[in-house]
């Protein structure tokens, strides 16, 4: 028997996903467009258009501060004291309005940031947790596209949503400051007239196209350099997050682990993530590296190139010192707006990545929402339990199980039986709805609720009180009544522990997990309930006084166990034995019925 939850627990190999998903344009736009059109549409667009209102005032104080520093200049130069006091008072109030538009821009930026995570993560859950497509990606499929879901919902959306923020308004600010800033550019530049190829030539606002020229040539350098960071930036987000899986691991096995004597092995694996992440990185720090010594030669050499362009005309008497700073200045903000592209490539890297994870992420929820179902389980008027022409297969198409038909009435009990891996418990993940391989049919009572346990009970981290009541909700039952069936299930022990959190899985034993599931079913009180093997833990004495508590605690309880120990069969009305193809019958096991 395995464990149904430790499978989906697994995570690829670092190797599994070498090719990163690339995320069309609709792709991304389907990513970005339902926030925007969602019922948060109208304080999400209230909250941008202020942001971008708040920007442009910027970048409008930007232009005034550049008037400022041209007038500044001039007084210097002409030691006009009084005019140098005024301009002093202007800059002042300049600043301040500039500092005040500075911090609530930001302000309003990150509450916009919350609100579009947390309705994205909010929408992405809905489709992670429906149709139980958490469970279907984990199942081994071929062709996945992610892996880690818990790191595409708790990373890549607040990335997504700070990246496309950010860029977003750098593009829009940088648009309206070259816009702003290239008239004044060409104003004040004038025209450059040389001679060449024996004629005279003029090129009117001759700055402005040097500009152009210079960030033109700078932004396809940075592309040519950076363009295989995406890939990069997608690997080592996977690396780290299966290394950091990896250590959860042996957290959560702790125990396991030490009986084992596993050290040495968890060791290796933990190092061969490691090394994963090592050599990205290091593929990573070799590109940063060349795409810094573009970036910075750049940079810099766009701080002297106005001057140098710039001091002939200023030597010559043509233009003033407050001009020639105008000049500096003005090129400054058009060379940034044209290098948009630059400033963000790293932002742009990371937000492709991100991108490209979050796609795959949809494209397997969408697959495993939209998993071909061949075996029909729904609700039927009924009181029995049926399966009609039900057949089970491996996720390759393989056979498990032959056509079963059977009925199970209300308050029976039916025990299944066979050899380990025979498809018993697959047998009873088909009857849960989660095991969509085979075809058939199963009908289950609709006024009847369910509950399933696996032979490992699931324990949320939290108070005891939340971990018994679990699926319902914490406070759903007295404490007298837990009270009752704690000691019932042998476990009085823990009476006085209700409101004390914890993680339950690793502060009680396997056998005392499993009488807490008991716990559960006669609180919850269903009227089918499923057992795979989830008594195997407990004694044997434990074990039947709970199997025995079953029709006694709820009357008319209809029970379908899988057990090992035959001194369970005298607790079931039926046995189902999985038995295995004699020669000419094909693969797969076939059930015998008979009464215990």
């Amino acid at each position: 028997m395995t464990d149904p939850h430790a499978k989906s627990a697994t995570p690829p190999s670092p190797h599994a996903l070498d090719t990163p998903n690339r995320a069309s344009r609709a792709e991304i736009w389907a990513l970005i467009r339902p926030f925007w059109v969602s019922e948060e549409k109208w304080k999400a667009w209230a909250l941008l258009l202020s942001i971008i209102a708040l920007n442009l005032g910027m970048v409008y104080i930007n232009v005034r501060l550049n008037s400022w520093n041209r007038d500044m200049y001039d007084v210097l130069q002409s030691r006009d004291y009084a005019q140098f006091k005024a301009l002093l008072w202007q800059f002042s109030w300049l600043a301040f309005i500039f500092v005040a538009i500075a911090i609530y821009s930001v302000y309003l930026k990150q509450a916009l940031q919350i609100r579009w995570r947390y309705w994205m993560s909010q929408r992405y859950l809905d489709r992670w947790l429906a149709h139980r497509a958490y469970y279907r990606i984990e199942q081994g499929q071929q062709g996945r596209l992610s892996d880690n879901p818990d790191q595409r919902i708790a990373e890549d959306l607040q990335a997504l949503t700070s990246s496309t923020l950010s860029l977003v308004l750098g593009f829009i600010s940088s648009s309206v400051t070259l816009f702003s800033f290239i008239h004044i550019l060409w104003a004040v530049s004038g025209p450059l007239t040389f001679s060449a190829l024996g004629q005279s030539w003029v090129i009117p606002g001759y700055m402005v196209w040097f500009v152009i020229a210079y960030a033109v040539v700078g932004s396809g350098l940075v592309w040519w350099i950076g363009r295989p960071l995406v890939g990069l930036s997608f690997h080592q987000e996977r690396f780290e997050a299966n290394f950091r899986f990896g250590l959860i691991r042996v957290r959560e096995h702790a125990e396991a682990v030490a009986l084992y004597r596993g050290e040495p092995q968890e060791h290796a694996q933990l190092t061969a993530r490691l090394d994963d992440i090592r050599r990205n990185w290091w593929e990573i720090m070799r590109l940063t590296k060349m795409l810094n010594v573009a970036v910075n030669f750049y940079g810099q050499f766009a701080v002297i190139f106005p001057m140098l362009v710039s001091a002939p005309r200023y030597f010559s008497g043509a233009i003033s010192l407050g001009v020639l700073m105008q000049i500096s200045n003005a090129f400054g903000q058009v060379q940034d707006a044209l290098s948009w592209f630059i400033n963000a490539f790293t932002t742009l890297a990371s937000w492709k990545a991100s991108i490209n994870r979050l796609a795959g992420f949809n494209a397997d929820v969408e697959r495993a929402a939209g998993m071909p179902r061949h075996i029909d389980v729904a609700p039927h008027a009924g009181s029995a339990v049926t399966l009609q022409g039900l057949q089970l297969s491996f996720p390759d198409g393989a056979p498990m199980m032959h056509a079963l038909d059977a009925r199970v009435e209300s308050g029976e009990h039916v025990l299944i039986s066979g050899p380990s891996g025979c498809g018993k418990s697959t047998l009873m993940r088909a009857m849960a709805d989660i095991w969509p391989y085979g075809q058939g049919r199963i009908q289950l009572p609709q006024d009847a609720p369910a509950m399933f346990l696996p032979q490992r009970s699931y324990l949320p981290i939290g108070t005891l009180r939340a971990a018994l009541s679990y699926p319902a909700a914490e406070g759903s039952f007295d404490d007298a009544l837990i009270t009752r069936y704690l000691g019932l299930c042998r476990l009085a022990h823990l009476a006085d522990r209700l409101d004390v959190a914890a993680n339950w899985s690793h502060a009680l034993s396997p056998g005392e997990q499993q009488r807490l599931a008991f716990v559960r079913v006669f609180l919850n009180r269903p009227r089918l309930v499923f057992l795979d093997e989830a008594s195997s833990a407990m004694d044997g004495q434990t074990e039947e006084v709970l199997y025995a508590a079953l029709p006694r605690e709820l009357p008319g309880v209809t029970v379908i166990s899988i057990a090992h120990r035959e001194t369970l069969a005298r607790f079931h009305d039926v046995r189902w034995h999985f038995v295995a193809p004699g020669e000419g019958e094909g693969g797969g096991h076939r059930v015998e019925m008979a009464p215990v």
